[in-house]
C-alpha cells in the first residue's frame, strides 16, 4: 500500500514538474549565457581583463558589431519583443558604450583619489569589488532603460555573489560613485543618487515598506550630490532625500528628508574599565 502511495505521488509530482518545465521554459543555457556576454562586455571595456589585442579602429567596431549579435540572441531567448524590437534595442544599447565608457573611468578615477591606500586606477579596476560592482550595474542599469526583463538582474544578482553588494539595476547612480568596501550594501530599485557620493561598508538605501501594491512607486530614498554615508546607515523611504553635501554617521536610522550640509549621527555612549577590577559574568553570557 505504501509503494501505491508512493508511485501515486511520484507520478503526480511528475506530471507538475512537466507542467511547470512546459510553462517556464527557455533555453538550459541562458543564465551562463547571460553572464558569458557580460563578461565580454567587461573584456571589451576594460584590457584588464582580457588577453584580446586591439590594433586598429576596425578591430574595435568588428567588436562592437560581435557584441550586437550576441546581444539580439540572448535576447530573442527570453524576450516577447518582435525582431526588430530587439534589434532597435540592441542597436540603441551598443550606441550608450562610449558613454557609459567614460562614466566607468570617471566612476574608476573618484575612487582612485578617494582611498589613500589605491596605488593606481589599475588596481581600483582589477581588485576593488566596490568598482567591479558599480561596473556590473551600469551595464545592466543600460538594459534595464531598455525594459529587457530579466537579463539586467542576473547581472546584478552576478554581481551581488562576486562582491558582497547588492545594487538593483533600477537605482538611478549619476557617476562618479564611490563604494569603499563595499560588503553589505543594498541600493533598493527607485534610488536616486547623485554625483560624487561615497558610501562604505553594510550600508542600506531601502524602502519603508515592501508591499507588492507599491512596486511601481519610488520606495526608496534619494541622495543628492557630495554625499557621504558610513557604515552601517540605513537610510529609508521613497521621500526621504538626502540634501547635498550631507554626512550620514555610521549606525544611523533615518526615515526623514535631511537638509544640505547636515551632518548625523548616532550617539554610542562607550565605557573603558580596566580587567582587574571589573569583570561581570552576566555581561558575557552567550
Amino acid at each position: 500500500m505504501n509503494n501505491q502511495n508512493n508511485n501515486s505521488r511520484l507520478n503526480e509530482f511528475a506530471s507538475k514538474l512537466l507542467a511547470k518545465r512546459e510553462i517556464h521554459s527557455c533555453s538550459a543555457a541562458f543564465k551562463k549565457e547571460s553572464i558569458e556576454l557580460l563578461d565580454e562586455l567587461i573584456d571589451f571595456l576594460f584590457p584588464h581583463f582580457s588577453n584580446k589585442i586591439y590594433y586598429s579602429n576596425k578591430d574595435v567596431l568588428a567588436k562592437l558589431q560581435l557584441l550586437q549579435r550576441n546581444l539580439i540572441s540572448l535576447l530573442k531567448i527570453f524576450n516577447d519583443k518582435s525582431d526588430s524590437e530587439i534589434e532597435k534595442s540592441a542597436e540603441t544599447f551598443i550606441s550608450k558604450i562610449p558613454d557609459l565608457h567614460d562614466m566607468l573611468w570617471e566612476d574608476a578615477h573618484a575612487i582612485f583619489l578617494g582611498d589613500p591606500a589605491a596605488e593606481s586606477i589599475d588596481e581600483v579596476i582589477l581588485a576593488y569589488p566596490g568598482f567591479m560592482a558599480i561596473l556590473i550595474y551600469r551595464i545592466a542599469h543600460e538594459l534595464y532603460k531598455l525594459n529587457v526583463s530579466i537579463i539586467p538582474r542576473i547581472f546584478t544578482e552576478h554581481a551581488h555573489q562576486i562582491t558582497g553588494i547588492d545594487i538593483h539595476p533600477g537605482a538611478e547612480i549619476n557617476s562618479p560613485f564611490f563604494i569603499d568596501h563595499g560588503t553589505g550594501i543594498v541600493i533598493g530599485e527607485t534610488t536616486v543618487i547623485g554625483k560624487n557620493v561615497k558610501i562604505y561598508q553594510g550600508v542600506t538605501l531601502g524602502a519603508l515598506s515592501v508591499d507588492k501594491s507599491l512596486a511601481h512607486t519610488k520606495r526608496h530614498p534619494t541622495i543628492q550630490d557630495d554625499v557621504i554615508i558610513y557604515s552601517q546607515a540605513v537610510i529609508l523611504g521613497g521621500e526621504t532625500v538626502i540634501g547635498k553635501n550631507s554626512v550620514i554617521g555610521g549606525n544611523s536610522w533615518v526615515t526623514q528628508s535631511v537638509p544640505p550640509n547636515s551632518v548625523v549621527y548616532s550617539k554610542v555612549e562607550v565605557k573603558v574599565k580596566s580587567n582587574e577590577n571589573y569583570f561581570n559574568t552576566m555581561e558575557f553570557i552567550i
